[in-house]
């Protein structure tokens, strides 16, 4: 089985920083979006990984060689993004008649990896939402089998909703039923939707069945990113090492502290992920995420996520900052 993962988007929602790093590469409970799903499907059994990449995609592919040169990974170029069916299509070449395992490169899922892949059905991650209109959803029957997908429905007949997870036995059939997108130019806001031509197989015949993960985590907005931040590092327990010398300062876990900070005369936690080579005195940090080689002086942070290479000095405040920028409060 071989898994592809859509990482083409521009992530709009979590400007500033993805002006200057992919989504998928934006840093979590000390680790990257894309780690998160790479790690789990490769402790699942696969081994072979195609990545579907366009903005920033140089950076995914440095990013995918240095951290996972045991796996063997290929690269497809996005240059347009119309559509994670058309996302999909471009691996086509690369996928044959192998059965593949769809990954979209914001979804961080806690779900038994090997049950889904080594179920004899096609299968689809789902959750119970409350507001199913901003998602894929799935029509549900009492045994489990999928009737029907629709893509973001303004009457929606479900509350479940797909959460981003799809292991396809019949990949012949599923491109078959992309292509016949594209003939007919069959679009649902704009775009080639995956969930179309998912429902397509399924009036062709293919039965789905719905796998409910146990916990799907938001990393699309910075609120919302910040929430997920916070209870992974609490299932976790955060990293900071043991024999940390860290002057003057306490450490309220969970927290994770990556290689190389150097943090002085601060109140550094709870719910707080810093990066690599980061520099932090006299500051308060909590409920935040802190990119790598950022420097941190005299502030007192909440709720905030701060890119890499950034330098923030004075005042207590509640900041959103990209990666490359200064910032100094008189």
């Amino acid at each position: 089985m071989k898994a592809i993962i859509p990482v083409a988007g521009a992530g709009a929602k979590l400007r500033p920083h993805t002006y200057t790093q992919p989504k998928a590469l934006i840093p979590i409970a000390g680790k990257t979006i894309l780690s998160f799903i790479v790690d789990q499907l490769h402790e699942g059994g696969i081994n072979e990984f195609i990545f579907v990449i366009g903005y920033l995609g140089e950076k995914i592919q440095d990013y995918v060689n240095f951290a996972f040169p045991h796996l063997k990974c290929h690269f497809v170029q996005q240059n347009e993004r119309c559509g994670t069916g058309h996302a999909i299509e471009l691996a086509k070449s690369l996928v044959g008649n192998d059965e593949v395992f769809v990954a979209l490169g914001d979804t961080i899922c806690e779900y038994d990896v090997k049950e889904m892949i080594n179920s004899p059905y096609n299968m689809l991650g789902v959750k119970k939402v409350e507001d199913p209109r901003r998602f894929g959803v799935a029509e549900i029957d009492e045994n489990g089998f999928i009737e029907h997908v629709v893509e973001k429905p303004s009457i929606p007949k479900s509350n479940m909703a797909l959460v981003g997870l799809y292991k396809i036995r019949e990949t012949e059939l599923m491109y078959s039923c992309l292509h016949h997108l594209f003939v007919q130019n069959i679009t649902t806001l704009g775009e080639y939707s995956l969930t179309d031509a998912l429902d397509f197989m399924i009036k062709r015949g293919a039965s789905f069945k719905a796998f409910k993960v146990r916990n799907w985590f938001d990393c699309g907005k910075k609120d919302t990113l910040l929430e997920s931040n916070a209870t992974l590092l609490k299932k976790s327990g955060g990293n900071v090492k043991i024999n940390h010398q860290y002057k003057g300062t306490i450490i309220i876990p969970p927290v994770s502290i990556a290689p190389n900070c150097t943090i002085s005369d601060s109140i550094i936690g709870p719910h707080v992920a810093i990066g690599a080579n980061t520099n932090i005195k006299q500051s308060i940090v909590r409920e935040s995420i802190i990119g790598s080689y950022t420097n941190l002086n005299d502030i007192v942070l909440d709720n905030s996520l701060i890119g890499s290479d950034a330098s923030v000095k004075g005042l207590r405040r509640s900041l959103n900052i990209g990666d490359n920028t200064e910032i100094e409060f008189g």
